[in-house]
């Protein structure tokens, strides 16, 4: 049983959408792809602790029967666009960028190409725009909270109920913003 249908979530999705469209389109003064993906990000965030909170609490939940439906729903369009974008690069392609394309394949279809691209190139720099499969570095954040986060919210929960969870989860929220803060205070 699914969430019931929610207008605004749609609504704010297709703003998401402008933002990521307008950016990648270079159209000024349209600077929110980054935005839009944040968007996405906290929608999915909110839809799925939901699902999550409602199964959990009903007893019903299955993490084996979670991951299928992420797998079911992600993987086909993954591989059709991963192996439409190969063919592509096949023609479109240098050698040496096939090479590098090659390279970000596996870490495109196994969800770390936010790692992989963070470590191969300067995401802001003039040379990302000519990177295939850039794009699949926000999925590959999403996938990582889908693998993590039940866990996470599992374990709070049977800990100790609703208080736990939501105290763990803000503990991490608060920690992870401070390593994000030490992190870019670092940066060079």
């Amino acid at each position: 049983m699914g969430l019931a249908y929610r207008a605004d979530i749609d609504g704010l999705r297709a703003i998401a959408v402008v933002a990521v469209v307008l950016f990648h389109g270079h159209i000024p003064p349209f600077r929110g792809g980054f935005v839009g993906v944040d968007v996405f990000f906290v929608l999915s965030g909110f839809l799925i602790t939901s699902i999550l909170r409602r199964d959990m609490e009903a007893e019903a939940f299955s993490l084996v029967d979670f991951y299928d439906r992420r797998v079911r729903r992600i993987f086909p369009a993954l591989f059709v666009m991963l192996a439409g974008v190969t063919a592509l690069a096949a023609f479109i392609l240098l050698p040496r960028q096939m090479m590098d394309y090659a390279g970000s394949l596996i870490p495109s279809a196994l969800f770390y190409a936010n790692i992989h691209f963070q470590q191969a190139l300067n995401y802001f720099g003039p040379d990302a725009d000519e990177v295939p499969l850039l794009h699949v570095w926000s999925l590959a954040v999403e996938e990582q909270f889908y693998i993590v986060f039940p866990l996470l919210l599992f374990g709070f929960l049977r800990m100790g109920g609703r208080k736990a969870a939501a105290g763990g989860l803000m503990a991490l929220a608060l920690g992870s913003l401070l390593f994000a803060e030490y992190y870019l205070g670092s940066a060079p």
